[in-house]
């Protein structure tokens, strides 16, 4: 889904590091518990970034993990420092960005965190290769950004991606550095009933424990195929357990619900998901 930065583009991000990271930081609105509600940018797939931080906007949201189209990562410093006003404007903070791929190739993967470092994200959500753990360990060393797998679920028939549950996932990474951990995707772990694997995105919560550093909410109708609204009644994610595992964990990062149905307007639905997100934690007290 991601470019890389080109050579060129990284050597001008580098000369002019001072002055991007200089800009000034968009703080995250944080929620009860701790915990920061906010969208993955990819439900406005169809929109520009501005649309869709306008949108973000009047749906209340102050974070975001942000993907490619709306925070290209080949972006020049001018244009980045543009990108990061204009979240600036409508409040909105960039906490994570991805989904993003890594491999042993440790000079491609460090332009990866130089431009999240830039940006100011706390995880990159990501499917690296098997063979990129030497690279990601030094990586999260040096710059205390975390590396977030995110599970993809089936991937075609009978097929299903490598990072398909948290104990996939954890079984990989609980030899490497404490900052390697996942960004579970609830909707893309229900979606592995498809190919009978019933998985509790909760009991997966509380399994990746303090390796937790995002999530992708969202709730899935196996029959038809597609992303629901949370409480409707095709649905089956819970999301109060999914909150209640949250806390159980002591996660502090940032929730990002995305919602793949509707991209030409998503917003109404998306205004029901964020309500029902709120009286939720609300509830769950």
């Amino acid at each position: 889904m991601n470019r890389p930065l080109d050579r060129r583009s990284f050597l001008a991000s580098s000369a002019a590091a001072v002055g991007v990271l200089a800009l000034p930081k968009v703080a995250a609105a944080e929620e009860k518990g701790g915990i920061s509600l906010g969208v993955q940018s990819y439900t406005f797939r169809n929109f520009d970034l501005e649309q869709a931080l306008k949108r973000m906007k009047e749906l209340g949201l102050k974070s975001a993990e942000f993907y490619s189209k709306h925070l290209p990562p080949d972006a020049n410093p001018e244009k980045l420092k543009g990108i990061l006003d204009l979240c600036k404007e409508y409040g909105v903070a960039p906490v994570g960005f991805g989904v993003s791929q890594f491999t042993k190739d440790h000079d491609k993967n460090k332009k990866v965190f130089e431009f999240g470092k830039a940006v100011g994200v706390k995880y990159l959500s990501a499917s690296p290769s098997l063979d990129s753990f030497d690279s990601l360990d030094k990586l999260c060393e040096e710059y205390k950004i975390a590396i977030a797998i995110h599970p993809h679920g089936p991937t075609g028939k009978d097929s299903r991606d490598k990072w398909w549950s948290a104990e996939v996932i954890l079984k990989a990474v609980k030899d490497h550095h404490k900052l390697i951990g996942s960004c579970l995707d609830t909707g893309h772990l229900i979606r592995m009933a498809q190919l009978g694997e019933k998985i509790d995105p909760a009991e997966q919560v509380k399994i990746m424990g303090d390796r937790n550093f995002g999530m992708h909410l969202k709730d899935h109708d196996n029959k038809r195929k597609t992303d629901v609204m949370f409480g409707d009644p095709s649905g089956v994610l819970d999301v109060a357990a999914v909150f209640k595992a949250l806390r159980e964990v002591k996660f502090t990062g940032a929730v990002a619900i995305e919602y793949e149905a509707n991209p030409s307007d998503p917003s109404p639905d998306m205004k029901k998901c964020v309500g029902y997100v709120r009286e939720t934690v609300k509830d769950v007290g």
